[in-house]
């Protein structure tokens, strides 16, 4: 069923009065409520029950958007409660969006607008995030801020790159304690290997466009990281904080209970 403007609403009430009167039961209407597909809005089909399928909504990618389009989607999905997260948002827009939508709020480390969500009661610790870099940190809080919207406490240690190997070192008990470890480097992206070898978690690595020339804008990094030699580590794409994040998050919450439930 593709879902139009109002009819939302429309067709939610119905559903929902069948279910109080007995005429679908209640886990038809759940079955229902996964097979709804979209709202069709001219510029964007928002995927309303991807919560139900993933456990987390549909998120937006600001980049290519106008402020109005984000501020569009948003409020379509604040009409069914569902938290709204819009990421590698400019500061433009992100002022439009506090303006639009008073519940917004901006995380500028991570170049991301959070409305509803982020406060969670209970977090499932055993996330760790590593940066190799200053430098690489507004990737590594894109990847902070996604894990922890999925529920998950996220340990951040920041700088500790193997330009200085020490300062890795000195972070074994983290690591050792850590259930998913997220690395993330630019330059020549050896710290996930590094890393991969020192835990028996598995490592999500991240490569950055941080770099000289010769790291041809994340390409290098990405190559290193594809090659490691140390096996239990992934690897997502340049920059791609919110992919591993997410990735995190997921496999932090496997056999523990989901604190948005």
């Amino acid at each position: 069923m593709q879902w139009e403007g109002e009819i939302i609403e429309e067709e939610l009430a119905k559903l929902l009065e069948n279910v109080r009167s007995g005429d679908i039961p209640v886990n038809k209407a759940v079955r229902l409520f996964k097979n709804f597909q979209f709202e069709d809005i001219g510029f964007a089909k928002i995927d309303h029950h991807r919560s139900l399928r993933k456990g987390f909504p549909e998120v937006i990618f600001g980049p290519g958007k106008t402020p109005a389009q984000i501020i569009s989607i948003a409020k379509r999905m604040r009409v069914l409660g569902q938290p709204v997260f819009i990421t590698r948002i400019d500061s433009n827009s992100a002022k439009s969006c506090l303006e639009a939508l008073p519940e917004s709020q901006f995380i500028p480390e991570a170049q991301a607008v959070v409305i509803g969500g982020i406060e969670k009661e209970s977090l499932i610790p055993g996330v760790l995030l590593l940066s190799a870099g200053t430098s690489d940190i507004r990737v590594a809080e894109e990847a902070a801020l996604t894990a922890k919207l999925l529920g998950s406490e996220v340990v951040k240690i920041f700088d500790v790159g193997i330009s200085g190997v020490h300062r890795i070192l000195s972070k074994l008990p983290e690591i050792s304690a850590a259930r998913v470890i997220i690395v993330v480097a630019g330059m020549d992206g050896a710290l996930p290997t590094l890393v991969s070898g020192l835990a028996s978690a598995p490592v999500i690595a991240v490569p950055t466009s941080i770099g000289y020339g010769a790291n041809f804008g994340g390409i290098t990094p990405l190559l290193t990281m594809l090659n490691g030699c140390s096996p239990g580590m992934s690897v997502v794409n340049i920059d791609n904080g919110f992919g591993a994040g997410y990735l995190a998050g997921i496999i932090n919450r496997i056999g523990k209970p989901n604190p948005s439930d």
